[in-house]
Order: structure tokens, then C-alpha cells, then sequence
């Protein structure tokens, strides 16, 4: 279920790191000028979405090739860009 961006935050999550890795993450978020909890978000949005991997599009390019059905770089470059790899 994709959630909107500006739906109210209500949760809070405490998360262990070395200061270093902290002190080079708010560097980076600073540079773009974003809220670190923001990257934070998307980058475990992204997680989930990794973790649904196969999914339909992979299963059925999985199944064509097993058929002999070979793809050509246009459709594994369409795949790839579907996945968002």
C-alpha cells in the first residue's frame, strides 16, 4: 500500500550506528537540503519494494526464457527500468 508523503508521522524508530556513519548521513541529507528522517523514509520504501522482488514482470521474463524464449537488451533494459534498477 503506497502511502502519501504527507501523512501524519505517529511512530518513532531508535536505530544504533557507529557516530561516524551518523556525522557522514546528516553531511549528505544537508547537501541536498532534506530532512534526514525524509531519506530515511524513502530509503526504507525502497527496501520494501527490493524485498517484493520477483515480481510479475520478473516472473514472466523468468518463464520465457525457461520456454527458450531469449529477450533481446530493449526489453531487459525495459525490465530493468520497470523494477527501477
Amino acid at each position: 500500500m503506497k502511502k502519501s508523503l504527507n501523512m501524519p508521522k505517529e511512530v518513532q524508530m531508535s536505530v544504533k550506528m557507529e557516530p561516524e556513519l551518523r556525522e557522514q548521513f546528516m553531511a549528505a541529507a544537508a547537501t541536498v537540503h532534506r530532512p534526514a528522517a525524509q531519506i530515511v523514509r524513502e530509503l526504507m520504501r525502497a527496501f520494501i519494494v527490493c524485498q517484493e522482488i520477483p515480481n510479475a514482470d520478473t516472473i514472466a521474463a523468468i518463464q520465457a526464457v525457461e520456454r527458450g524464449e531469449f529477450a533481446t537488451h530493449a526489453d531487459t533494459a525495459d525490465l530493468y527500468r520497470k523494477l527501477g534498477i
